[in-house]
Order: structure tokens, then C-alpha cells, then sequence
């Protein structure tokens, strides 16, 4: 699935995505370092999974999603 950053801490690797039916929904850090990125910025888009209500993986939009 993808979405779009709508916020991301740095000091705690967690943030929150717009969905793209204008949901959004929030990630912590272990959905970040799941990802293996070093920052993300407001506005990027990303590919994410989603875990019934939580992210449980979050990456760049042209990096695969594991298992897929």
C-alpha cells in the first residue's frame, strides 16, 4: 500500500502518513527501522504495510516490500 509522510520525529523515528483515501494513520519506530531508512520527509511518498490499525513496515516508495 502506499502513502504519503505527513510527519516524521527524528529523536524518535516515528511519525505519520496520509493514506491515500485522506486517512491517517501513525507509525513508531520499530515500523521505521523495519524499513532500514535514515530519514524521511515530509511529503515523500512510501510504501507501507499495514497490520490490522498499525504499520508494521515503512519504506521508500521505489524499494520493495518484503515478501512482495
Amino acid at each position: 500500500m502506499q502513502a504519503t509522510v505527513r510527519y516524521f520525529d527524528e529523536s524518535t523515528r516515528s511519525g505519520s502518513v496520509f493514506l491515500d483515501d485522506g486517512r491517517e494513520m501513525a507509525f513508531e519506530a520499530a515500523a521505521f527501522d523495519a524499513g532500514g531508512l535514515l530519514l524521511l520527509r515530509y511529503g515523500q511518498r512510501v510504501n507501507i504495510l499495514v497490520d490490522g490499525d498499525r504499520i508494521t513496515y515503512i519504506t521508500l516508495s521505489t524499494f520493495p516490500l518484503p515478501g512482495i
